[in-house]
């Protein structure tokens, strides 16, 4: 079943071709025997899995005698992110400050993939508490693109990514912040969504930001992450912040009539000129395919970095805050002066002690009103600019990073580089609009993203224009051989 979609596996289950069993034993099977080389998983949950498994069998044995229908995904692998809970295994967002931390209660989407007829296969590899855009912060281990072992596989959602791309599971959850879900979607050559802000239920997700954070989705098709979507969606009695809004129902991929905008501002000086080729491609074989490709400009978008890096580090020393080694986390030994300072000391990584330190400067009485303040009236100059812009396109495109994937440890000791690697997500995020990842080629032998805008609440134009590219390529099918 490697690189199977969701509807192939469910109809080789229901079919009787295959059971639920027998795919889940696969999926371990090759995880353990291929995964040592690539790091996506932390841990695969073997017991639990092969339970829910058996579970399934049982159900479709229960249809076959009496009737009924099967739950929508009834035993589809998924892989989840280590920023999100499910009840009696570890979550530790990939540091060591939560080293032991077991949850107690299964985050929403978890829940909902449950009863779904899901089946959580393991939890996957990230970077430190979220922070970092190549998965190479995580305190456990590091994680390596299947197309290129050399290269990192983007962050910080690289694990799942991983997951995808090798073909382990059709579909792992992410977490985006600032594009840690496309980022990596497009530099390990798969499908990667983040949906607007509400759509998904932030609950039981270890928090980073938490006026930006949106569980994404990680998949080989368009179709297959509107179907998780559709799931794991919704209002959410424990996230004031989700919203009741149904997903609809991605139709026939068709470029037809598509309005498709063209900010001349994503396309900077400094960007691969490999990655400007595939992209231009793609814009011309749109418009060969029936889109309208219509000229735009979005002059607040050079702000959008810096406003986010101002945004997320506030808010990231806040959340962290509560990780003091008591409340928290791995508690340190001596006097408890010296077990708040060693427990986070020790317990935090380089980039999450930077941000923290950023952010409380941000935050602190005199800064206050010149940093944060003013990056909030940015956000919404910029959440303004794009709900105009959307008056005019149904979707707006850009490239999902500047470049491919780049070589393991060569942005570890420039920062700043390793930001600039999010220029193209992080205003989706700020505005809370819905975006995603597409494969569109290759440069230099690496995967390219093509990533479709679309606005707040609006995601399922994305989704269908990412459905309707696909239907004209095949870039989606073209996977590493490892």
């Amino acid at each position: 079943m490697t690189f199977s979609t969701i509807q192939s596996i469910i109809d080789e289950i229901k079919s009787g071709r295959t059971s639920a069993t027998a795919i889940v034993e696969a999926t371990l099977a090759d995880i353990k025997a291929r995964d040592g080389a690539l790091g996506a998983f932390l841990e695969t949950f073997d017991a639990d899995a092969l339970a829910q498994a058996a579970a399934i069998d049982a159900l479709v044995k229960n249809a076959k005698e009496n009737g009924g229908e099967l739950p929508p995904l009834a035993g589809v692998p998924v892989a989840i992110k280590d920023n999100m809970l499910y009840t009696g295994h570890k979550a530790t967002a990939c540091s060591k400050i939560l080293a032991e931390h077991t949850a107690t209660y299964n985050s929403t989407v978890v829940e909902r993939l449950i009863a779904a007829g899901a089946i959580i296969i393991g939890r996957t590899n990230m970077d430190d508490a979220a922070m970092g855009s190549s998965t190479e912060t995580s305190a456990w281990q590091k994680t390596y693109n299947p197309w290129n072992i050399t290269k990192i596989p983007g962050g910080s959602s690289g694990g799942s990514a991983v997951a995808v791309a090798a073909g382990f599971v059709p579909v792992a959850l992410g977490s985006d912040t600032g594009g840690s879900v496309r980022q990596p979607a497009a530099m390990c050559g798969v499908v990667g969504v983040k949906p607007s802000y509400g759509r998904v239920s932030r609950y039981g997700i270890i928090a980073l930001g938490s006026s930006l954070d949106q569980v994404g989705v990680f998949s080989h098709t368009a179709s297959d992450a509107a179907l998780i979507l559709s799931v794991i969606g919704g209002r959410d009695e424990h996230d004031a912040t989700s919203v009741e809004k149904a997903w609809g129902v991605i139709g026939e991929p068709s470029m037809n009539g598509l309005r498709v905008g063209v900010p001349k501002e994503y396309f900077v000086d400094g960007m691969d000129e490999e990655v400007r080729s595939r992209i231009s491609e793609a814009i011309e074989l749109m418009k060969q395919a029936g889109a309208e490709i219509v000229d735009l400009s979005l002059p607040l978008t050079p702000f959008a970095l810096p406003t986010y890096y101002i945004i997320q580090p506030a808010e990231a020393s806040s959340n962290l805050g509560r990780y003091d080694g008591m409340r928290y986390g791995t508690r340190a030994p001596g006097s408890l002066e010296e077990s708040y300072i060693n427990a986070r000391g020790q317990g935090f990584g380089p980039e999450v002690k930077r941000r923290i330190m950023l952010g409380t400067f941000i935050l602190s009485a005199g800064y206050y009103d010149s940093y944060y303040k003013k990056a909030l009236a940015v956000r919404t100059a910029i959440r303004a600019e794009f709900d105009d812009a959307f008056k005019h396109v149904d979707v707006i495109l850009s490239p999902t990073a500047p470049g491919v994937a780049w070589n393991m440890g060569e942005k570890m000791n420039d920062p700043v580089a390793m930001y600039l690697a999010d220029i193209f997500t992080v205003a989706a995020n700020i505005a809370g609009i819905a975006g995603i990842s597409i494969p569109c080629g290759f440069a230099h032998n690496l995967p390219v993203g093509l990533q479709f805008l679309a606005g707040s609440m609006q995601d399922e134009k994305a989704l269908q224009a990412a459905a309707a590219y696909q239907s004209i390529t095949s870039w989606h099918d073209q996977h590493p051989v490892v």
